[in-house]
């Protein structure tokens, strides 16, 4: 899929069907993760994948929106450890796996959490780890939009999103 394309159509999917993904889609998904940029590429992101159905359960209870988790098929906290523009670095982890999942027909959704110290210990981080957020990933429950039924523009026109204009100040 053309990158502007996959940027432009990739949606939040946080309602999943049942069905499992394959070992080669998982390992793909979590390969655009570490193939993210970082500073001076120290990668200081591990990716925990929650297998434990009831870890994942309790992992469920900690985000803002639990059903997300419970249904999902994969569930990968992003984790940083040391100094830096951290946040940013695992953005970029977290956006790659995002669109590498929409790439292969996967649905994902980024999931906040009001409390990662709680994260953190339910998944066993060491000294100075620290989730920052929780990402989901499953079929779509509901049938998948096809990115190439519209233009990069006409699913911009879709997204809701504020204005180039009103988010761009030059100086």
């Amino acid at each position: 899929m053309e990158t502007r394309l996959a940027i432009a159509s990739r949606r939040e999917t946080r309602r999943y069907d049942a069905r499992p993904l394959p070992n080669d889609t998982i390992e793909r998904i979590l390969e655009a993760g570490r193939l993210a940029g970082s500073a001076s590429n120290r990668q200081p992101w591990r990716f925990v994948v929650v297998e434990d159905e009831e870890v994942r359960a309790r992992v469920a209870e900690c985000v803002f929106e639990p059903g997300n988790v419970r249904g999902a098929a994969l569930v990968v906290a992003v984790v940083v450890s040391g100094k830096g523009p951290l946040a940013f670095d695992a953005g970029r982890a977290a956006q790659n796996m995002l669109l590498s999942a929409h790439d292969e027909g996967v649905g994902g959704s980024p999931n906040g959490m009001p409390d990662p110290e709680r994260v953190g210990g339910l998944l066993g981080l060491e000294e100075g780890e620290r989730p920052v957020i929780v990402l989901t990933f499953g079929y779509p429950a509901r049938a998948r939009r096809d990115p190439g039924s519209r233009t990069p523009e006409e699913w911009s026109e879709r997204a809701h999103r504020l204005p180039l204009a009103e988010l761009v100040r030059r100086v």
